[in-house]
């Protein structure tokens, strides 16, 4: 999707040209020489299970409204991701989860205003009542056979990783 746009500098007011910097094309103060770096949006997420089902919720809002995704959202500057991930789940489902490990970590921004880089952490449930809120209006344990559809790429690969992990520990019949 490359680098988001930016017309004047943040330093000093002024409009910024593209020029070469560091090995790419960047936006340059054409007063200053402040060059912009596109630093990374973060997102963090859970993958949290419950009797063999996993915990989706439903986008209220574009971008992919209507469409069902892992609990996540995007980590605050100075914000631990983990935390993050903890606080979006509580934000969006209700539920009170401790993450426990990291799934998996995906890059690669799939609309303008979304992340570029996706950390999904593994959690279990700690307390809390399952109700829709934030940018969820509906939430949901969804079993492996019956997934609705499914918004975003990272929620997608993460539970193929969870089925992949789940077939490997599962008994030879």
């Amino acid at each position: 999707m490359g680098e988001r746009t930016v017309h004047f500098c943040p330093a000093c007011g002024h409009a910024v040209e593209s020029r070469l910097a560091f090995g790419r094309i960047r936006p340059v103060c054409s007063s200053c020489g402040r060059i912009h770096f596109d630093d990374p949006k973060v997102a963090a997420g859970v993958l949290v299970l419950q009797d063999g089902k996993v915990l989706l919720v439903r986008r209220a809002l574009e971008p992919q409204q209507g469409r069902w995704s892992l609990p996540a959202g995007f980590v605050d500057a100075d914000e631990d991701p983990r935390l993050a991930a903890e606080r979006e789940c509580r934000e969006e489902t209700g539920l009170e989860v401790e993450t426990t490990g990291v799934l998996d970590v995906f890059s690669g921004r799939e609309h303008p205003q979304g992340a570029d880089i996706v950390l999904v952490f593994t959690a279990t449930r700690v307390g809390g009542t399952l109700r829709p809120g934030d940018d969820a209006d509906a939430v949901a344990f969804f079993d492996p056979d019956g997934l609705p559809e499914l918004a975003f790429q990272a929620t997608r690969r993460s539970i193929e990783r969870w089925l992949d992990r789940s077939d490997a520990t599962r008994p030879a019949t």
